[in-house]
């Protein structure tokens, strides 16, 4: 069936409809699916040596999430280096990396392909992917219809990046080193409305010089929200230094924070930078801001107020400039209520509050975070497929992941392992078998530890196993994290790491 011009002129007519990017790129895949009578399509940006799937028709949801850098599919580096129309033979060797994303056709491989590079004045942006399950299924297209299809794709493709860069106000030329929010394998992944909405949010706050205290549940992604700032401010040519308050012991923390000099106190043997110094002209994030004694409050907020600080053992003051990042899983503002988080650091440090929303308010970006992490884990295992079938896909949706996007991830590369490990191969294909999860846990439902059995013989032997074991649980239950368990039994963080190493648990 060839393909008509009247047919080309109402897809190019319907592409300029006032509409957004993301209905317009949903409407061309989904014309083309329609159009070739192909089992599958996609439409590709093409970004730091890797294409990123804005819209697609007939292949599993997960693919939106996937990330398909070119030194790892030889087909797309093929399509992303070729001038013209890219038609793959059905005998072809290379690996597709559609193979296995095809819902009903997840144990077979792609056997017809067909890549279209697209370009915007002579700089790539993107690419269009047709593939069919049948060998000849595409053969009957021309090279100038299919050139013209491609015209029409990078159109309205160029379009809608131009559109999202005006909207941002950065009036910069659409070209192949266009940023994403996040570089690399820490890109904030999600197209729900509570994504959208935190992304614009970041957007906005990026280009000032406000402190920002970040908000949300364990595993939600604060530390990359933080990344994201930082990348999209005027200091991002400066350094990023992190600082997890949590893990600071008392004793060193005010040296982490400030530095100190030779001979300051027992162990000082030589001069030390402190993270704020390190940070000078930059910006410094601090994780788990709510663990700070109220000491270190006090020191903390005079260098927000005044921007000097003291190194320890040292009278002279320093000048430094430092833009602040904090994040916390912690209730600041029932904090300062008990007197445990001081109320003007509290104001300094919230001038712009983002919250970053738990896994279970957007549910419609599971999916692509599945794919994302699918894609991920095959690259560093190794594999040439890793796919979900359907069924997987919607275990994973019916789950409540009460530690958010960091339990999705293990339990997607904890899968993979697993099912590596019964089947063999390079190609591994998840079933719902492979995870272990609680579906009949409500979305969001915070799953108490369980409650240990009481030894009872001696009193002391008997108590210190119920602690331990209390302890053990509890410390699973929040993800290895001392903070969170300490907050969970309702104990300073310091005397439970005492207590931990009484019990021989460190």
């Amino acid at each position: 069936m060839a393909l008509s011009i009247h047919t080309l002129s109402r897809i190019a007519i319907e592409l300029q409809s006032g509409i957004s990017s993301r209905d317009r790129f949903q409407r061309l895949t989904d014309s083309l699916q329609r159009l070739l009578g192909c089992d599958a399509c996609a439409l590709l940006r093409y970004e730091q040596r890797l294409f990123r799937p804005l819209a697609i028709a007939g292949l599993s949801p997960d693919v939106l999430g996937r990330r398909f850098r070119l030194a790892e599919h030889p087909r797309l580096e093929a399509i992303a280096r070729a001038g013209d129309v890219v038609r793959f033979p059905s005998d072809s060797q290379l690996p597709d990396p559609y193979d296995g994303l095809i819902p009903g056709h997840e144990a077979f491989k792609v056997h017809a392909c067909i890549g279209l590079p697209l370009f915007v004045n002579q700089n790539l942006i993107g690419a269009l992917t047709i593939d069919g399950m049948d060998p000849h299924q595409l053969d009957h297209f021309s090279d100038e219809e299919l050139r013209l299809v491609g015209a029409l794709s990078a159109s309205a493709l160029g379009n809608g990046l131009l559109v999202e860069r005006l909207e941002k106000q950065v009036l910069t030329p659409i070209a192949a080193d266009s940023q994403p929010l996040v570089e690399g394998d820490e890109e904030m992944i999600g197209i729900s409305p509570v994504m959208a909405q935190l992304k614009n949010e970041i957007a906005i706050v990026a280009h000032s010089d406000l402190n920002v205290l970040i908000t949300g549940e364990t595993g939600v992604g604060k530390e990359l929200v933080a990344r994201a700032i930082h990348q999209l401010s005027p200091r991002a040519a400066h350094s990023l230094v992190y600082l997890n308050c949590a893990a600071l012991p008392e004793s060193v923390a005010e040296s982490e924070l400030f530095g100190h000099v030779k001979g300051a106190f027992t162990g000082a043997i030589h001069h030390r930078i402190g993270k704020f110094e390190l940070a000078d002209n930059g910006t410094l994030f601090l994780d788990e801001i709510g663990e700070l004694s109220l000491t270190l409050q006090a020191k903390l907020l005079r260098v927000l107020q005044y921007g000097d600080l003291q190194r320890v053992g040292q009278d002279q003051s320093l000048r430094v400039n430092v833009r602040v990042l904090a994040a916390t899983n912690r209730v600041l503002k029932q904090a300062v209520l008990d007197g445990q988080f001081r109320a003007d650091l509290f104001h300094r440090l919230s001038v712009f509050p983002i919250h970053v929303p738990p896994l279970r308010e957007r549910a419609e970006d599971i999916a692509l975070l599945a794919g994302f992490f699918c894609e991920r884990g095959r690259a560093r295992l190794g594999l040439k497929r890793v796919a979900l079938t359907g069924a997987t896909l919607a275990l994973l949706a019916r789950n409540g992941w009460p530690g958010n996007v960091r339990e999705l991830e293990h339990a997607i590369y904890r899968a993979i392992v697993l099912a590596r490990a019964s089947r063999g191969g390079e190609e591994v294909l998840l079933q719902p078998e492979n995870f272990s999860l609680d579906t009949n846990a409500a979305p969001g439902r915070q799953i108490a530890p369980p409650e240990p059995e009481l030894q009872r013989d001696t009193l002391r032997h008997g108590t210190d196993e119920y602690q331990r074991r209390l302890i053990r649980m509890t410390l699973e239950y929040c993800d290895d994290n001392w903070s969170a368990c300490a907050r969970t039994l309702a104990i300073n963080p310091g005397n439970l790491h005492r207590l931990a190493k009484r019990l021989g648990l460190k």
